[in-house]
This record gives C-alpha cells, sequence and structure tokens, in this order.
C-alpha cells in the first residue's frame, strides 16, 4: 500500500522542488515534470516515487495532515513541529 503526504514546497530550482514533509523537518525532493504548472513556494504538492502528481490547497492539505496524524495518534500541532 502507497501513502502520500502532502509536503510543503519550500524552494524550486529548475524542474526540483524541495518540500516539507508534514510540519517536522524531513525534506524531500521533488519532480515537477508530471505538474501542468509549476507550484509556487508555500504551497503543497502529493508527492509519490519522487514526483509532485497534484498542487492541493491549504485547507485541503490541512485535512489530510490532520487525518494521517489523528490516524496514528499524534494529533495536529503534537509531536511533528519542529
Amino acid at each position: 500500500m502507497c501513502l502520500a503526504v502532502p509536503a510543503e514546497v519550500l524552494s524550486i530550482d529548475a524542474d526540483v522542488a524541495v518540500c516539507r514533509v508534514d510540519r517536522g523537518q524531513t525534506t524531500v525532493k521533488a519532480s515537477l515534470m508530471l505538474l501542468p504548472a509549476a507550484p509556487e513556494v508555500g504551497e503543497f504538492l502529493i508527492i509519490h516515487a519522487g514526483f509532485a502528481l497534484r498542487v492541493l490547497d491549504r485547507e485541503e492539505a490541512e485535512e489530510s495532515l490532520r487525518a494521517l496524524n489523528e490516524a496514528v495518534g499524534c494529533p495536529l500541532g503534537t509531536g511533528t513541529e519542529e
């Protein structure tokens, strides 16, 4: 089973975004080549296997993160923040 977690775009260089996963310090790089348009810094992406699959609005990303954190017993705002 694959699980894609929203990640916030921190920076973009060429067609690669550096993104923060959830609210922690973990970052991942994602190719933007599959997106129809480049995202902006601060937007959220769904990333799978190193490729950004789509852009999420902040509300949708926050709701997804909240549901994922609750599913693993870590409500948003505890334990994963910097």
